[in-house]
């Protein structure tokens, strides 16, 4: 007979000679233990082979457990939410949904929980999420909710922790669990995050995303980590009857003659280092090429400085500024998230318009009131930098102002979705500020590859 052990993130499957050819290609003999082992995620493939061979086996590796109730709330599903569960569900409960931020990518996630009933980890990327899914476990299916993470080490049935601390855990949480739910699923194929879902034997798992696609190409790793991707709407494709109305308006503003003249030359001395060294900044080493190049001598020390001044002038040109002013005051009876690049930018704005600001050093409590107040129109607008492109619900918030940012199409997208949650008749407005003839303008044309802006 053989034998199913769960061993520190891995499948061991025991009881069958070494020339065996049933198990599915995952499975690798082991001389050292005299038996075949898998990472902990082929557990489901392995059962199946084993039935279809007609293998008795005994199963000592599942230690989840079905859940003892369903859901106690429940919401009536939109069509392509119903959609999007019925597509999962077809595909053995293992999948991808990408839907668009504010469509209810989490009411999917509660529907496919009440579907398969097993104690499940959901996996979200930061505090915030977490707190986010940990009040909403707890208030659908009635019950006490585990947090890892945080400071906290609870595991229950229906447990919320982060990718970081699911990596940390994975050993010996990995078998503990017959349902994973990876929320924003893109963070998933880095090499730590990896080897945690690896490390899970969950049978079934759902990844929800609204910008599956990473710039490395790593997203076709969802595929073997989650499953395929089973359905997909986009932004286009559910503005108006699901999504807030929006509008994208692109606004180029000039450097002044005084900004031009340092910007070129700043650039002129940068440049001039990358010919000299040879370094392409296109090629995917380029940027860390001369990092480590522009330490070593005092001339690559001054064109990092001349890199990093260029790009500070361009990114918070004095127009920029002086047109924010006049968007915030057109739009001082809206809800407004002004978004930068950097934490620098960020504080500069919060200081020069008087704003509360949201930055990676913001503190939880701090940064829940701010938002908080943003809701409550007790501020009519905040700034922050990267913190808030994804996992957060402002309702109410109806303005977007990118006033820097990365060429990353996720980031952009991210950052429309925060506004197009739909609140009555909310109509959505995300501006762009683009300094002309700097390298932001080729910048602002990477980031708007997506239909979205189309």
């Amino acid at each position: 007979m053989a034998s199913l052990r769960f061993a520190l993130g891995t499948l061991e499957v025991g009881g069958l000679d070494k020339g065996v050819t049933t198990l599915p290609p995952a499975c690798a003999w082991d001389e050292r233990t005299a038996c075949f082992r898998a990472p902990a995620s082929a557990y489901a493939d392995v059962v199946r082979a084993l039935v279809h061979a007609k293998v008795p086996f005994e199963d000592e590796a599942r230690g989840y457990e079905e859940l003892p109730r369903g859901a106690c709330v429940h919401m009536d599903p939109r069509p392509y939410q119903r959609e999007a569960l019925a597509a999962w569900k077809a595909a053995r409960g293992r999948g991808v949904v990408v839907l668009p931020t504010g469509a209810g990518k989490t009411h999917v996630a509660m529907m496919a929980i009440d579907a398969k009933r097993r104690s499940t980890l959901v996996v979200a990327p930061t505090l915030d999420l977490v707190r986010q899914w940990y009040d909403l476990l707890r208030v659908t299916f009635g019950v006490e909710v585990g947090v890892v993470g945080g400071g906290e080490h609870v595991v229950r049935p229906l447990t919320v922790t982060t990718y970081d601390s699911a990596y940390i855990h994975a050993e010996h949480l990995g078998r503990r669990f017959g349902m994973v739910v990876f929320d924003e699923c893109h963070h998933l194929p880095g090499p730590s995050h990896a080897i945690a879902a690896r490390a899970f034997l969950a049978p079934f798992r759902l990844g929800l995303t609204a910008t599956p696609e990473r710039p490395d190409g790593r997203d076709a790793e969802l595929d073997e980590l989650v499953g395929p991707m089973v359905y997909r709407r986009d932004i286009v494709d559910l503005s108006g009857d699901y999504l807030a109305e929006y509008e994208t308006v692109r606004i180029t503003v000039d450097l002044s003659p005084e900004e031009r003249e340092e910007h070129d030359a700043e650039r002129a001395l940068y440049r001039a280092f990358l010919g000299a060294q040879g370094i392409r900044m296109s090629s995917p080493s380029g940027f860390r090429d001369f990092i480590a190049r522009s330490a070593r001598t005092p001339e690559g020390r001054r064109a990092m400085k001349a890199y990093r001044r260029q790009r500070q002038i361009a990114l918070a040109a004095n127009a920029k500024m002086s047109y924010l002013d006049h968007i915030l005051t057109a739009h001082r009876a809206d809800r407004t998230i002004v978004f930068t690049q950097d934490n620098a930018t960020a504080y500069s704005i919060a200081r020069r318009f008087l704003l509360p600001v949201i930055t990676h050093q913001t503190k939880v409590s701090e940064r829940s009131e701010v938002l908080a107040g943003l809701g409550s129109a007790k501020y009519g607008a905040i700034v922050t930098s990267k913190v808030l492109n994804e996992g957060v619900d402002v309702r109410e918030a109806n303005v977007a102002i990118v006033v820097s940012g990365s060429g990353s199409v996720r980031e952009h997208v991210q950052r429309l979705g925060r506004i197009l949650r739909k609140s009555g008749e909310k109509r959505a407005l995300l501006y762009e500020l683009v300094t002309q003839n700097t390298t932001e303008t080729y910048t602002s044309e990477r980031r708007r590859e997506h239909d979205a802006y189309r």
